[in-house]
């Protein structure tokens, strides 16, 4: 054998397994190259490193815990494997009564979106029959008769190449379309298999996301729930004490609740504690931590929250309830809520359960005083209720 045919071919490079330590197999150099053996460890050795780019991409997926961040770490990963000019992710809510989600992304970057979607239930059959990435035209073709018209009319807006379901157990989670690549070129088969193999595992990761969300979340209204939100506010009370902080804890009930169930039902009920959870939602802070008490009562703990903002919080929620729109046939009468708030700082020593208590009976003080109102529990009220306690007077 000559020199030449010793020397390791240049097409295997250092991550190659050291066949060539071997002697028997340098003494069949030149029988092993002609019939083909050295390309075929090169074309599996491309594979692995395929599966190993794909496992890592999987892993820094599941290290994530909210689907926000899920999609985020989606998009890196995609956009690092095959360079599209754009990602946009279709998200349908966690809890019926949510609207979709919208995420857009350029160059790694979040980027408003001008999507207008109500809903991607009618394109769950075409994906059931076509689980992976689809050509864009092949997919409007599809769907641009009919009521589904308006949806792709926003789709071509962004010029998408592609569109990625992301399934589950549960059918449609979401979708995805991809822009054409920044540099033209078309989409590879090796980055259409990766792209719908990574999606198993956003689709995995987003399951184990729901199974996590639906232990700390009251079904009908999807606020958190009272497990939840009992060990945030020992969580919070122990934070106050470590920096000198102050928080606040406020507790809805619902006038008149009862009469609403009696006159119109307990779906008229219902729809009203799911209305009322998303106006709860929408006015609060993004730190906040609302949930469902129980019954008709709702709590949120207000971190960073002093008793005067605590008021401030609680009566613009008060308002916002007084004017909101609860769809429901026949028409139902407005709803009015009432509050009770209580601070707690460094020096309170307060345990979870005495804030609760304070809270609930400034509560149970606006109602007594009316109802459609808000009370901080304070000096003057304790004197109230001490008052009352010791001789059963109403005041």
């Amino acid at each position: 054998m000559t020199n030449d045919r010793k020397k390791k071919p240049t097409h295997l490079d250092d991550d190659t397994i050291d066949i060539f330590s071997h002697q028997k197999i340098m003494e069949n150099y030149a029988f092993l190259q002609e019939i083909g053996v050295f390309d075929f460890v090169h074309s599996l050795e491309g594979e692995i490193k395929k599966f190993k780019r794909l496992l890592t991409s999987a892993l820094d997926i599941f290290a994530h815990t909210s689907v926000d961040e899920i999609i985020d770490a989606t998009v890196w990963q995609i956009s690092d494997y095959s360079l599209p000019s754009a990602i946009v992710f279709i998200w349908k809510p966690l809890h019926n009564r949510d609207e979709i989600s919208i995420k857009s992304y350029k160059n790694y970057q979040l980027v408003p979106s001008n999507l207008e979607v109500k809903s991607i239930d009618h394109f769950e059959p075409f994906f059931q029959k076509y689980p992976r990435p689809v050509n864009y035209d092949l997919f409007s073709f599809e769907f641009c008769q009919g009521e589904h018209s308006e949806t792709l009319k926003s789709f071509d807006n962004i010029n998408p190449e592609l569109v990625i379901p992301i399934m589950g157990p549960s059918g449609l989670y979401g979708l995805v379309l991809m822009g054409n690549k920044i540099r033209g070129e078309e989409y590879s088969i090796a980055e259409l298999s990766f792209i719908q193999h990574l999606m198993s595992f956003v689709s995995l990761a987003i399951q184990n996301n729901l199974h996590y969300e639906r232990t700390l979340r009251d079904v009908k209204t999807g606020l958190y729930n009272n497990g939840f939100f009992l060990t945030r506010l020992g969580e919070e009370i122990a934070r106050t004490k470590r920096n000198g902080s102050k928080a606040s804890v406020i507790i809805i009930d619902i006038d008149f609740f009862k009469k609403v169930n009696d006159t119109f039902g307990h779906l008229a009920g219902d729809r009203v504690l799911e209305t009322l959870a998303i106006t709860i939602k929408q006015t609060i802070r993004t730190d906040d931590i609302p949930s469902r008490f129980g019954g008709e009562e709702f709590t949120v703990l207000l971190p960073d929250t002093d008793k005067h903002s605590a008021f401030v919080t609680a009566e613009r929620l008060r308002d916002i309830v007084s004017k909101m729109k609860v769809t429901w046939e026949p028409p139902l009468p407005p709803i009015t809520i009432s509050i009770g708030i209580c601070t707690f700082e460094k020096d309170s020593n307060l345990s979870t359960d005495e804030i609760i208590q304070r809270a609930d009976e400034a509560m149970y003080w606006s109602k007594k005083r009316g109802r459609n109102r808000s009370t901080a529990w304070g000096i003057g009220l304790l004197d109230k209720i001490e008052r009352k306690r010791s001789t059963g007077a109403d005041d």
